[in-house]
């Protein structure tokens, strides 16, 4: 768990970094959320802390990379702690249509998984 709040850490600086320091970064959205959950019966169910960091810079093409990452405080009844992170790139292709890379840690997965596909934009 260290290793990944120190990971998530290093992800959010170096995008605001970037950001900021980069004239071909351009910020998409930056976002920090905090949680109370509640089930339907009422109940409390813990704590979610949401970081979505989504920004496109451009080297040599444009790209996107995405950052998300849900850490949760008694969520589950059999974890104290769980957590989700996200990390995209994304390439576009044609007018609506992109090739995303995406790698993925959690809790839920013994260890991280890769996914390659298409992402059609619907806006």
């Amino acid at each position: 768990m260290q290793r990944i709040r120190r990971l998530i850490l290093s992800v959010i600086m170096a995008t605001y970094v970037s950001s900021a320091g980069a004239a071909s970064v351009t910020p998409i959205t930056n976002e920090v959320s905090f949680y109370k959950n509640i089930d339907d019966s009422g109940a409390g169910r813990g704590r979610t802390l949401q970081i979505v960091s989504i920004n496109g810079f451009h080297l040599g093409t444009d790209f996107t990379f995405e950052f998300t990452c849900d850490y949760n405080w008694k969520l589950d009844r059999f974890r104290n702690q769980d957590y989700y992170m996200e990390l995209s790139l994304v390439k576009p292709v044609y007018k609506a249509l992109s090739v995303n890379y995406q790698r993925i840690y959690g809790t839920f997965v013994d260890r991280p998984v890769n996914q390659i596909g298409l992402r059609l934009s619907l806006f």
